[in-house]
């Protein structure tokens, strides 16, 4: 299983088999670095616009083969879990979901973004276990009883009450 720098595991063999799609690649499948951030690397973006800006890992997904990929996650669920986020308004409590880094420098100066969402009680057993991110797991109880908690709390933030009845209250 692959490693932080520290040691503890990430909880995948392989990153590029849990990241997604790359973030820089545009809904046409051209390469947005090169595009709006030619001066990050202009060889690179040099390369990209002799061929239109085309992606040149394009669909077959070898992500690894781009010195400019990145897949940071946008879910608001846990990849291993399930458990969904509920963040209620002007709540300062920790959120439930937290970015999971897979993908570390690899001493040579090179390193690709690679994050998903991870519960906070499933990061932990992830790092200081042999959890497996594609572990068919089910939400701790722990994290079911914060989700549901913040629940109750969005619906009541939800709830409506005329003026007249707070006031008389």
């Amino acid at each position: 299983m692959e490693r932080t720098p520290e040691g503890t595991p990430v909880g995948v063999d392989d990153p590029y088999e849990i990241a997604g799609v790359c973030d820089h690649l545009t809904d046409d499948g051209r390469c947005r670095l090169a595009l709006q951030h030619a001066g990050v690397d202009p060889e690179f973006a040099a390369e990209r616009a002799a061929d239109e800006y085309a992606c040149h890992v394009g669909d077959n997904g070898e992500w690894a083969a781009c010195r400019h990929y990145r897949s940071t996650t946008t879910d608001r669920k846990c990849e291993r879990c399930g458990l969904e986020e509920v963040r209620v308004a002007h709540d300062e409590r920790r959120p439930l979901l937290e970015e999971h880094h897979l993908s570390y420098p690899d001493g040579e100066g090179t390193s690709h973004e690679i994050t998903v969402s991870l519960c906070r009680w499933c990061h932990a057993k992830v790092h200081q276990s042999f959890a497996r991110i594609d572990d068919d797991a089910e939400p701790d109880p722990e994290a079911v009883a914060e989700r549901e908690t913040r629940r109750a709390a969005e619906h009541e933030e939800f709830g409506f009450d005329s003026a007249r009845k707070r006031f008389e209250e």
